[in-house]
């Protein structure tokens, strides 16, 4: 029961984290479309009832990479912060300190791995647009 009252709490956590993010509309992208659920968005995007889509393919590999990242980032900082709450409420425990010691430094060396293959996607991202910009 314990263990699954964690996983609920880490649920509702990420929840509360990615649910005000997906939400937001700037008013930008209602000024640009006439349509306030951004169906027009979605038809330009998908190209119609053709299917002949107008975005590049660059352009769609580059924003599933940093959505996906983005995601990746999130999920290592509540884990950061799981642990740092675990080692404040320890109690002066050393085996939940240690516990909570090894939680902070997977989350750390999480965050460092996924702020690398950010830099190295957008390094590999940026030479592909330059390589193929003629084409």
């Amino acid at each position: 029961m314990k263990k699954i009252s964690k996983y609920l709490t880490a649920f509702a956590v990420l929840a509360l984290l990615i649910a005000p993010v997906m939400a937001l509309k700037t008013s930008a992208q209602v000024a640009d479309y006439d349509s306030t659920f951004g169906i027009d968005v979605v038809d330009d995007n998908l190209g119609g009832a053709l299917g002949q889509s107008n975005t590049d393919p660059r352009d769609v590999v580059t924003r599933i990479i940093n959505i996906a990242l983005g995601f990746l980032g999130i999920i290592a900082v509540v884990i950061v912060l799981l642990g740092g709450f675990k080692w404040m409420t320890a109690g002066g425990n050393e085996d939940k300190v240690e516990e909570a010691k090894k939680i902070l430094g997977a989350g750390v060396i999480g965050l460092v791995i996924v702020l690398a293959a950010w830099a190295l996607a957008s390094y590999a991202i940026g030479i592909i647009y330059n390589t193929t910009q003629g084409v």
